[in-house]
């Protein structure tokens, strides 16, 4: 069975990028892992930012990569089986993900972080932030 664009109409001509947008975003939405989208006002030094966090229990900073890919923020994890563990109950699976988000015109990614609270890693996120 062939896709209907979703933009098909004789009338809209030229958006075949947007729709190429749309099917990339309609492909990353399985909802793994969580995530919030926060506005960050402006401050004294920064302009008005947007952050991004991840809940990624159970991976080490090292299983994680951010990188830009063609307008886009990607964020995998990659994480293996430890066979020399014993569990009695697992309730996080070793598993991978690809979460990405497609960045507008003029959006700057500023850094990636690694969230903690009280001085503790909480589940090991990081964080990107752009403008």
């Amino acid at each position: 069975m062939s896709r209907v664009p979703s933009l098909s109409s004789p009338f809209l001509l030229g958006f075949d990028e947007i729709e190429r947008v749309l099917d990339r975003v309609a492909k990353g939405a399985d909802g793994y892992p969580p995530y919030n989208i926060e506005r960050l006002p402006r401050d004294g030094k920064n302009p008005e930012r947007l952050r991004i966090t991840l809940a990624v229990a159970g991976f080490t900073r090292d299983q994680l990569d951010v990188s830009i890919e063609e307008s886009q923020l990607v964020i995998r994890g990659r994480q293996q089986d430890d066979k020399t563990r014993q569990y009695l109950h697992r309730g996080i699976a070793a598993r991978q993900f690809q979460r990405t988000f497609v960045l507008a015109d003029g959006m700057e990614v500023m850094g990636a972080a690694r969230c903690e609270r009280r001085g503790k890693p909480v589940g090991n996120p990081r964080q990107a932030t752009g403008r």
